[in-house]
């Protein structure tokens, strides 16, 4: 337990349904690799008996279980961090609690980290999830390759592998809000992905809702790319030549032709244009100021009210 092969790091929250299903399939998939492994729970504010449930799995296994109690729901990412600094393995790897990701294809991911990967991803097979998530996942897939050069086919995927060294260096990052795949990729030297299974929920229903996927999407956009800010700023001057261009016409025209009594309609909409777009610039430069607003604050992104774990004297 001091010093396993592989940390297996998992967020928990509100997941009494499928918990034990989780126990049942998780400990004889690892039990089957031949490796050292501890399972790290973290338990983000779950209000129903996830907690309970957690601390039982440890008694009954406290050789390989390991279960963090933070004091309030601190988002699935901050719970990986946490999950992160407590790990001891070599190979890291972190998997959701609902089982749409299984267990067993946790071998599939360390098969390729021992051929020398220190960052294996995965694409799932055959996603299970609804009509719209599945357009929102491959639209948003495109968008963040184009604006940030991280190629990942499937980010929504949280069964990922990644490496003791790669776990050490985003441990050194002290940022609020971050997409953790996209920042591990970016410090990998020789990443691959994997094909992996997708099932349904096992309980319960996804704590994902359309306003967190789009708040991830922009954490991912504005944490790894100022291109946003830099296609704003050349749209604007577009936007401003036009309009001295058109100022010039107009002038011009007066000039020449009078006062034109018509194009009423036509200037408003030219002006809701012109606002609507000013509302858009100002809205991408509060994002990046907002991600400035958390960071200079410093305050810590978690606070963890127990630790549960076997000390290396009981042994």
């Amino acid at each position: 337990m001091t010093h396993p092969t592989v940390s297996i790091v998992i967020p928990v929250y509100n997941e009494e349904d499928g918990l034990q299903a989780l126990f049942d399939r998780l400990y004889p998939a690892l039990d089957a690799l031949g490796k050292t492994y501890e399972v790290i729970f973290i338990n983000d504010g779950s209000r129903d008996r996830s907690p309970a449930m957690l601390a039982d799995q440890f008694h009954q296994r406290p050789d390989v279980t390991r279960v963090i109690l933070f004091n309030g729901n601190f988002g699935q990412h901050r719970a990986i961090l946490a999950g992160f600094e407590h790990a001891r393995g070599e190979q890291i790897v972190t998997l959701d609690a609902d089982l749409q990701n299984p267990p067993e294809d946790i071998k599939t991911l360390l098969d390729e980290m021992d051929k020398g990967h220190d960052y294996v991803g995965s694409i799932r097979r055959q996603r299970n999830d609804s009509a719209w998530r599945h357009f929102a996942s491959r639209a948003m897939n495109r968008l963040r390759e184009k604006l940030t050069k991280i190629k990942m086919t499937d980010q929504g995927c949280m069964l990922r592998a990644y490496s003791r060294r790669i776990i050490d260096t985003i441990n050194q990052c002290n940022e609020m809000h971050t997409f953790i795949p996209a920042l591990a990729y970016s410090f990998a030297q020789k990443p691959t992905e994997v094909i992996v299974g997708h099932e349904e929920r096992f309980a319960g229903e996804s704590k994902y809702s359309l306003y967190s996927l789009i708040r991830l999407n922009f954490d991912l956009m504005t944490g790894f790319s100022i291109v946003p800010l830099q296609a704003f700023s050349m749209l604007g001057m577009l936007v401003s030549l036009g309009s001295a261009a058109l100022f010039v016409l107009l002038a011009v025209r007066r000039l020449i032709v009078g006062p034109e009594v018509g194009g009423l309609f036509t200037l408003f909409a030219l002006v809701f244009f012109l606002i609507g777009l000013a509302l858009f610039g100002i809205g991408l430069l509060g994002e990046y100021i907002g991600r400035i607003y958390h960071e200079v604050r410093q305050r810590p992104r978690y606070l963890i009210s127990a630790v549960l774990e076997r000390k290396d004297s009981d042994a």
